[in-house]
């Protein structure tokens, strides 16, 4: 029934996404909101809910541009019961907002297998990065993405390596450029110090728990036979989704050490790990065994959602 409706890409499925994510988004804010509702508020709020389902669209863009997927409609609809499992994960705007440009980063660097327009393609990337990076510092780190795709292209000229850094100073001189005009200083525009933490005492909730062990566990379980199957894949596709396996590990080295645990880092794991458990569930030959495990991912959010 789930993989009758999923295992191909249909409007009714954005729609179900839709829901989902809206659902997520009410509860979010529902639960985060201390202020007076008003229309600004109600209007803000949409206007950012729209950003996040925007940032949804892209990833199902981004998998059927490259091939990383087959076409069906599973990683949307694992993105939205990520978000749904742990709703706490779009409540920061900026984290909204930084992780929507590493989504246009990665569409552009995943591109760099066509290899034309390696200079342009890459001054992108790392120009999408920095602009991540003003909204939320910690997506630097994703800026060491553009080098390792380079070393899976297995691309050795010295001016390609060159050019993420043109993009990267572009934004931090445009940044300099703002804070003097608007603020009259400086550095006013980098208002945040790098901050690192290790206490995870905020994820001490039977809700965080639970979440988080599916994920997790489930998101292992995936990335073994992810890893595996890579043997398997046709050799002009092996750097792409080795790619999305490196963002994955920046994501969760990023939501390790976050200053502030309160469950908006988690989203950043999200869209590679969305990609890594739609190509296991791809692999699953037993269809009572993939009914299941869809079912488990999508009784699991409503379950937290009554805790």
């Amino acid at each position: 029934m789930i993989t009758s409706i999923f295992s191909k890409s249909k409007p009714i499925n954005f729609l179900i996404v839709f829901f989902i994510t809206l659902l997520a988004f009410v509860v979010a804010n529902v639960n985060t909101n201390e202020g007076e509702v008003n229309l600004h508020f109600i209007f803000s709020r949409f206007a950012f809910f729209l950003f996040c389902y925007l940032s949804i669209l892209m990833l199902n863009f981004i998998a059927g541009k490259n091939n990383l997927t087959q076409k069906n409609s599973y990683e949307i609809l694992l993105y939205s019961l990520f978000i749904l499992m742990i709703p706490q994960s779009i409540i920061d705007d900026k984290i909204l907002i930084s992780n929507f440009f590493i989504l246009l980063a990665l569409r552009r660097i995943l591109s760099l297998r066509s290899q034309i327009s390696l200079k342009k393609k890459l001054f992108d990337t790392s120009f999408w990065i920095g602009v991540a990076t003003l909204f939320y510092f910690w997506a630097i780190l994703f800026f060491f993405l553009i080098y390792a795709v380079l070393m899976l292209f297995t691309d050795n000229k010295i001016k390609n390596w060159i050019v993420p850094f043109t993009g990267i100073t572009s934004v931090f001189l445009i940044s300099i450029s703002y804070s003097i005009i608007v603020h009259g200083n400086i550095f006013e525009a980098f208002n945040t110090v790098p901050q690192i933490s290790f206490d995870f005492s905020s994820y001490n909730s039977i809700k965080y728990i639970v979440a988080i062990t599916i994920i997790m566990s489930f998101g292992v379980w995936a990335s073994i036979f992810y890893l595996n199957a890579l043997k398997k894949k046709m050799k002009k596709f092996r750097p792409v989704l080795k790619a999305i396996f490196v963002m994955l590990i920046i994501a969760f080295v990023v939501m390790v050490i976050a200053p502030q645990k309160n469950g908006s880092e988690f989203l950043f794991l999200f869209p590679p790990l969305s990609i890594v458990m739609t190509n296991y569930i791809e692999k699953i030959k037993e269809k009572w065994f993939k009914e299941i495990f869809l079912l488990i991912l999508i009784l699991v959010p409503f379950v937290i959602l009554m805790l």
